[in-house]
């Protein structure tokens, strides 16, 4: 029996290979497209591992800072210090925008770190080449896939920075590669203006007569001072004392500061949740097409090759094989080449995850369960097969 099914595939191996290559592509293009939402979904969780923080405290009644706009003033961080079961609390800034690299753009995101080195949150947790920033200006620490290099110089704003470090998988909730530069700079490049704006700026300011008073010379220096400075950021992140829940010090900060404090698992809520939820129920809805379409053409492959030999069949039925002998040859060949199909999706999705510009991941669980649809589909497609082969009559199919 085993010998029969693996003599009918020999007799036309090149058209059963062939079309277990073309249904491996279609498999690895459905294993890549689930890959690519758990990639979002990691992404997400990637962004709140590297922050370090246990707390997130941001501006009143917003979803801050990943997926709202939220700012803070940047003393605020000494008040939530000196709550109860606090270990650390540093200010952080987030910025998307297009960082100058040569002569192109590169898509990043920005964050503004505060001084004291790492350990603290907000931090690179580690590197994979150089050091951590060490000067108050002008450095920076990026990620590997924005394509820089050690030396290389990054423009933010009007500014150039040098790269002095690099890491890996430090990434935005959508993708993006982050590039950490010190606080004072990413405030200022938060709001910075162009020489011309800030012009006009304080020609206004000038014609204004409540600033521009005789009797108060230092009111207008004073007023255009702070209209060019920030001091804002977007969250305080905080490291809880051992012993101590993330409840127990929330509460106290949103009693006391009127502040929003989430924790991780909230945090995580508002990134997968609100953040990229539409994102992902769009890929999500295109892979169930793409399933559907998938077991509806290996179907169709499996009972086309069938039919494609009838003839042999009603040959095999009237020198007495058996239907079961029939039927077990059908099914093998019709598991064959699930399995084929499988293995070659399975290495075409693994090879191609890595040419993707977004984090393609491929969880063991996701080709586990592949695998059994994938073999269900192939059993099914083959029992309607064989219920159709077994009822033509051999004198019809021969004659």
């Amino acid at each position: 029996m085993i010998s029969l099914a693996g003599r009918d595939i020999l007799h036309a191996w090149g058209k059963f290979v062939f079309t277990g290559i073309g249904l491996g592509l279609l498999i690895g293009v459905t294993l890549t497209m689930a890959g690519v939402y758990r990639g979002m979904v990691d992404d997400g969780k990637v962004l709140l591992d590297n922050s370090g923080a246990d707390l997130w405290v941001v501006q009143k009644d917003t979803l801050g800072p990943y997926a709202e706009s939220s700012s803070v003033p940047d003393d605020l961080w000494r008040s939530v210090r000196a709550m109860p079961g606090v270990a650390q609390a540093a200010n952080i800034t987030y910025l998307t925008m297009q960082v100058g690299h040569g002569d192109k753009d590169v898509r990043a995101m920005v964050v503004g770190v505060t001084a004291g080195g790492p350990g603290m949150p907000g931090w690179p947790p580690q590197l994979m080449a150089g050091r951590q920033i060490t000067r108050g200006h002008y450095e920076a620490v990026a990620d590997a896939a924005a394509g820089v290099r050690l030396g290389d110089l990054l423009k933010i704003r009007r500014n150039h920075y040098t790269v002095v470090g690099l890491t890996r998988r430090m990434v935005s909730s959508s993708g993006d590669p982050m590039v950490f530069i010190p606080l004072k700079d990413a405030q200022e490049a938060q709001f910075l203006k162009d020489n011309d704006a800030i012009l006009m700026q304080r020609r206004r300011t000038e014609a204004n007569p409540a600033f521009n008073r005789p009797a108060v010379p230092d009111l207008l220096d004073a007023v255009i001072a702070s209209q060019t400075s920030n001091s804002y950021v977007n969250a305080v992140l905080v490291r809880l004392r051992p012993g101590f829940t993330p409840q127990e010090v929330a509460e106290p900060i949103r009693l006391w500061l009127r502040l929003t404090v989430y924790d991780r698992a909230q945090m995580e809520g508002i990134l997968v949740g609100k953040l990229i939820a539409t994102s992902a129920k769009q890929i999500g809805m295109f892979l169930v097409i793409l399933a559907l379409v998938s077991a509806a053409i290996v179907a169709f492959l499996i009972y086309t090759l069938t039919m494609d030999k009838i003839r042999e069949i009603a040959v095999l039925k009237l020198i007495g094989t058996r239907n079961r002998t029939i039927a077990w040859m059908i099914l093998q060949q019709a598991l064959v080449l699930g399995l084929i199909g499988f293995v070659v999706g399975k290495i075409t999705a693994t090879f191609a995850a890595p040419l993707f510009p977004k984090y393609v991941l491929l969880v063991p669980f996701d080709t586990a369960m592949g695998l059994i649809a994938v073999m269900a589909i192939c059993v099914l497609a083959s029992v309607v097969a064989i219920r159709v082969a077994l009822r033509v009559d051999p004198a019809q199919a021969i004659g």
